[in-house]
This record gives structure tokens, C-alpha cells and sequence, in this order.
């Protein structure tokens, strides 16, 4: 038993002895340190590490901070009804493009397929290519039978909707 800790102890020792020498090759010169600490004494440090600014650039920050200040502050108009622009007609949609987006289209698609597998009765005969209900929902789609309308609407609030059978 008297041998292990014996050992253990050189082991320690060398160990103790690498760390030391690794510990004086990571440390820079002192010659350095003193330069960094000659030149940091020239400009006069802040709290967060920052030169501090001259009168000139106090001047102009207080210049700055007056013309911002007097700027003319514009309010939105708080009280604003959204309204719904009316479609007359096929090729009247105001609001987008006269085409399904491909977000409204994998939102009508994703829909519709899911009542399909809830066991909702679809609205066309089932074609025998169809092997699931998403592609029974994009024949649905393309035949434009799908009882959906669209509600395309503007930052401000105002909206349309539009029937799927005006889309392209």
C-alpha cells in the first residue's frame, strides 16, 4: 500500500510541473504588458471600455439630439373601420394577384384533404387515379368545386373575399 501514493505523488509532481511551464509560455512578456499599460494612460477609458468624447463631440451629439427632437411626430389615425372591397365580376380581385398564392393554395389543400379523411363526402366522383385525400382535394381544387372562399387582407384591416371560382 505504501508504494501507490508513492507514485501517485511523482505523478503529481510532473503533472504540477507541465501545467507550470504551459501556464509561463501562455503568459506574454512583461515588457509588453508595460506598453499596453503606457499607451492606455494617453487616452482616457470609460466604464464600458471607451475613449471619452472631446468637447467638439459632445457639441455635436447635443447639435444631433436638438434637430431630432423638433422633428414633426405623425400618429396614425387610431379610428379606422375596415372595409371589404367588393368583387364585381370575373378578373376584378384588387387586393393580390388574380391567381392563388401557394400558401392559400396548401391552406385550401390541407384543409379540404383532412375533412376528406374525416370521412366528409367529396364533391366530385372519385377518379380512380386517386390514391389519397390530398389527391382527391387538388382534383377538387382544379375543378374549382370546393366551396371556399378567400379573405385576402391589407395591413390597415380592410379585406376581400374572394370566391374561389374568380381565381385563375
Amino acid at each position: 500500500m505504501s508504494d501507490e501514493p508513492e507514485e501517485a505523488s511523482v505523478e503529481t509532481e510532473e503533472v504540477q510541473a507541465e501545467e507550470e511551464q504551459a501556464a509561463e509560455s501562455i503568459l506574454p512578456p512583461e515588457t509588453e504588458t508595460v506598453e499596453v499599460a503606457a499607451e492606455e494612460e494617453e487616452k482616457p477609458v470609460t466604464k464600458r471600455g471607451k475613449r471619452e468624447l472631446s468637447t467638439e463631440e459632445i457639441a455635436e451629439q447635443e447639435r444631433l439630439q436638438k434637430i431630432i427632437a423638433a422633428r414633426e411626430v405623425i400618429e396614425v389615425d387610431p379610428i379606422h373601420t375596415p372595409i371589404e372591397y367588393e368583387t364585381e365580376g370575373k378578373g376584378k380581385i384588387m387586393i393580390g394577384p388574380p391567381t392563388l398564392t401557394r400558401f392559400e393554395k396548401a391552406r385550401i389543400l390541407g384543409a379540404r384533404a383532412l375533412q376528406l379523411s374525416l370521412g366528409a363526402p367529396p364533391f366530385i366522383q372519385v377518379p380512380k387515379e386517386v390514391a389519397t385525400s390530398l389527391d382527391l382535394a387538388y382534383t377538387e381544387l382544379e375543378k374549382r368545386v370546393i366551396p371556399i372562399t378567400i379573405r385576402r387582407v391589407l395591413p390597415n384591416g380592410d379585406f376581400q373575399n374572394i370566391p374561389i371560382d374568380l381565381f385563375d
